[in-house]
């Protein structure tokens, strides 16, 4: 595919060969054609990498941080507070940190739901230098002990009702942890337990007395400096520290209106959501927090009326899940009146109209009372964190009244390196082109079949340079080795570029993937894990970005199930076994009691199963000769068995 064809793209390195035993070959490099082509570097001064404190110069009284008035259990108006007040705040809580001895290069951990507390202390940690290493406990059982021990973290912020999670951690983490802070209250068991383990423990309003009148000078910083450690999915297990330096963050800022306001309800311990904060928070925009509960989000987003919603593909199935209800159950003239106004507007997108001017009639008359269910005033929704499907995409272009763009980014490239354009409906199903601060080249995958060179479809693992990217795993410079090469991050996702210069997501290098709500899946260890099951001889265990639960083809053992089938009275050959509705429980059962009894995550448990009578082999290509599973071997090979799976559980 030549370069000029992709006009979205420059072309600023050279495709190269493959090596005799050495690197496979790699397309050449490209940089988005927007801004010239030149890389847009973040405008902050090196001196001053302190966004808030900018932002409080330029716009104190912006509305800043808002959180839901509780009254009489009742949830009432958001309440705000601005940037000057939340600006004040931050330099008691930094203070308070100083106070302790805790300075520039110091860990500050901080765990739980999104907040205002959150924000001010992440703020803190960033105007006095402190690596900000944010806790949470998805990445499986112990990855909060492991992060306070593996960080070294000395101070830890945290939510009231997550206290006892950290208590589970002594007397390990008090090698290094000194100090609590809850963002609300202490009860008095708690402070008890904590003092006896040398550990101080303060509520949030004791905490902002500690540091007194005492003035303590901001350090100096460098745009190379770490910001934060943000831990992400191992594949060996224990979550890796990434390392994001204030150049990163800073890099990632990008154009946002004072006036926009942003839902925060993604976890902030996530690079997705912490990026986009910081991005809110430099333009002097409003962030308001969700109540922390799922069934009551749309509720919070109707009160906030929110200008950008920003989501896992997860949050917009489900509404796009609950909008198609309406319509199917609407009514023959509602109905009819949708699908008309639906097709119109979307054929006039697609011959290239923006959303806004592709059916203004309809758009009053029909599609307004959806824009409404999101508040009102979304302009803006942004999914990324797994791949979202195309039926989603295009229903939500047409019907919400806003942009809906897609995005691509790890934690390791500080979120965003791709996002598609708006009012660019041939970019449905793809994550668009580079954004201006990156550049990226495929390596071919000759294993897998994908060939970087290729002139009609251009496939390989996406690789990735520039500003953004972390400064390497903490204290594992062996990995660092092996994903960072000559400048070079390798992602270890399949892309395909597009005509126009847009990116495909196509599969994962590695046995690691995301589920469609954005949590990380380790195959190997699951299989592992699952492969103690009593009844199991051997197991592949598949998920996938559009789906948002596991599912798994079983060998089982066949003495076992023969037992049981004696005891249950279930009569047949092994085949015929494998194929009854209850055998298939039963072993379900026995992989459920498995993963809880091995502490595994919900996400991580499996859903549904296929008791495949005949062991996976060499004879079908589904094992190499040393017994190692082929997965997209296995996929192809069970694609019908999978597709019914997720299907009978719709």
């Amino acid at each position: 595919m030549a370069g000029s064809t992709m006009k979205h793209l420059v072309q600023v390195g050279e495709a190269r060969e493959a090596a005799d035993g050495g690197a496979p070959s790699a397309g050449p490099a490209y940089r988005c054609a927007h801004g010239g082509g030149r890389v847009l570097l973040g405008h902050i001064p090196v001196r001053r990498c302190r966004i808030c404190s900018m932002t409080v110069e330029r716009c104190p009284d912006n509305q800043m941080l808002g959180r839901r008035e509780i009254v009489d259990g009742k949830a009432g108006k958001y309440t705000w507070i601005t940037y000057k007040e939340a600006y004040d705040t931050v330099i008691k809580v930094g203070a308070s940190i100083r106070s302790l001895g805790v300075g520039k290069g110091g860990r500050c951990g901080i765990y739980g739901a999104n907040c205002p507390e959150w924000v001010i202390s992440m703020q803190a940690c960033n105007a006095h230098g402190i690596y900000c290493v944010p806790l949470y406990d998805t990445l499986g059982a112990g990855a909060v002990e492991f992060i306070l021990c593996h960080a070294e973290v000395e101070i830890a912020f945290i939510e009231e009702k997550k206290i006892g999670e950290v208590l589970k951690t002594f007397p390990n983490a008090t090698k290094y942890l000194k100090t609590i802070v809850s963002f609300g209250k202490v009860n008095p068991e708690q402070k008890e337990k904590v003092e006896q383990n040398g550990v101080s423990i303060y509520s949030w309003e004791e905490f902002l007395k500690l540091g007194g009148e005492e003035k303590y000078e901001l350090p100096t910083k460098q745009k190379d400096d770490i910001c934060t450690i943000m831990y992400t999915s191992g594949t060996t297990g224990d979550p890796k520290g990434v390392l994001i330096s204030n150049r990163s963050i800073i890099t990632i800022v990008s154009a946002l209106r004072e006036d926009d306001v942003y839902i925060s309800y993604l976890p902030l311990a996530h690079i997705f959501d912490r990026v986009l904060e910081e991005v809110f928070i430099h333009h002097g925009a409003s962030i308001g927090f969700w109540r922390g509960d799922v069934k009551l989000l749309v509720e919070d987003i109707g009160e906030l009326k929110p200008t950008i919603f920003c989501a896992v593909p997860r949050v917009l199935d489900r509404i796009y899940g609950g909008l198609q209800d309406k319509v199917s159950t609407g009514g023959f003239l509602k109905k009819t009146l949708f699908n008309v106004a639906y097709k119109y507007k979307q054929g006039n997108m697609v011959k290239g109209s923006k959303h806004e001017e592709a059916a203004a009639m309809f758009d009053k008359l029909v599609f307004t009372k959806v824009k409404r269910g999101l508040g009102g005033r979304v302009r803006l929704i942004l999914s990324g964190a797994a791949p979202l499907s195309n039926h989603v995409e295009e229903f939500l272009r047409v019907v919400t009244c806003s942009l809906v763009l897609q995005g691509y980014g790890l934690t390791e490239t500080c979120a965003g390196s791709f996002v598609s354009l708006p009012n660019n409906m041939s970019m449905l199903g793809t994550v668009g082109p580079p954004v201006p601060y990156v550049e990226v080249h495929l390596e071919s995958v000759p294993e897998m079949g994908y060939d970087a060179l290729s002139k009609e479809s251009p496939r390989g693992e996406i690789c990735i340079r520039g500003d953004t990217l972390f400064s390497g795993y903490y204290k594992r410079e062996d990995l660092t080795k092996e994903v960072l090469v000559d400048g070079w991050f390798h992602t270890g996702d399949i892309g395909e570029w597009q005509p126009d210069g847009s990116m495909k997501i196509i599969d994962r290098k590695k046995n690691i993937f995301k589920l469609s709500q954005g949590e990380y899946v380790a195959v190997e260890n699951l299989e592992n894990i699952f492969g103690q099951a009593p009844g199991v001889d051997s197991i592949w265990v598949y998920g996938n970005s559009f789906e948002s639960c596991l599912v798994a083809v079983v060998n089982p053992n066949k003495q076992a199930l023969e037992r049981w089938a004696e005891s249950n009275g279930v009569t047949g050959d092994f085949a015929t076994m494998c194929e009854d509705p209850k055998a298939k429980e039963f072993i379900l059962g026995e992989l459920t009691k498995t993963g809880k009894e091995k502490k595994l995550k919900g996400f991580e448990l499996i859903k549904a199963v296929h008791l495949e009578p005949v062991p996976f082999d060499m004879d079908r290509d589904l094992i190499t000769p040393t017994y190692k599973k082929k997965r997209p071997q296995l996929l192809k090979y069970y694609q019908s068995v999978i597709d019914s799976m997720y299907k009978n559980m719709k």
